[in-house]
């Protein structure tokens, strides 16, 4: 099988699609077509449907990437035809039925809570002076600094958005387990990725390991696109 050129990255809650640029810098150098998803994670409805339009455009497979609450959006638009295979950058990944919301409900005894802020008008923020040490620990304390005070309003209703087909029962999957997460357990990771069948690869990191080691999250999506 030929190697699949085109990669699709989706980003997660609270931020938005540049901070894959350190990956897309990576894959393009070795002559893949990246896109970079921009979703404005108001509904899983509407992130799907934003991820589906890139899909649609594309001229042959693709791997579908998603970092944290993006693997719910990859989970649910990977059905796709042009989607050969998924990624997961430490990411949630929901079998029918579940959510984010479900996902988190019932955290193991002893794992970081994340410093999620109380809904404002239907929106999330995480903890302004929280936000380096639970979602960017392993970046420079500026670029951390940066990613808090450009933080996007994460909608409540994407939290709730249920999978309905999970993309991974039907394709090859991939799943990177960031070894220091304070967002997503790692023990929730590989549980995640076992369930869903993936061939695991792990490294020290934080929440933001697609930032931080975008060398590592580079090479295990070649491995897919192999």
């Amino acid at each position: 099988m030929a190697t699949i050129k085109n990669i699709v990255l989706v980003h997660g809650g609270f931020v938005d699609g540049s901070g894959w640029q350190g990956v897309y810098d990576e894959l393009t150098r070795d002559g893949f077509r990246v896109h970079v998803v921009q979703n404005p994670t108001l509904s899983l409805e509407d992130d799907v449907a934003v991820t589906r339009r890139t899909l649609d455009g594309l001229d042959g497979p693709a791997v579908l990437v998603g970092h944290s609450y993006g693997g719910v959006v990859i989970s649910e638009s990977g059905t796709h035809p042009n989607v050969a295979a998924l990624a997961y950058i430490a990411a949630f990944a929901p079998d029918k039925g579940e959510s984010v919301n479900t996902l988190i409900a019932d955290p193991p005894p002893g794992a970081p809570v994340p410093p999620i802020l109380p809904p404002v008008d239907g929106f999330l923020f995480l903890d302004r002076e929280k936000f380096a040490a639970s979602f960017a620990a392993d970046l420079p304390a500026q670029a951390a600094a940066f990613m808090a005070d450009s933080q996007v309003p994460w909608g409540v209703n994407a939290l709730g958005g249920a999978v309905t087909e999970p993309a991974w029962r039907h394709k090859p999957s991939w799943y990177l387990v960031a070894t220091d997460d304070r967002m997503i357990p790692p023990p929730a990771q590989r549980a995640m990725a076992e369930r869903a069948g993936a061939t695991v690869v792990e490294a020290v990191g934080s929440h933001a390991i697609y930032v931080s080691q975008a060398a590592t999250v580079a090479d295990l999506i070649r491995q897919a696109a192999a």
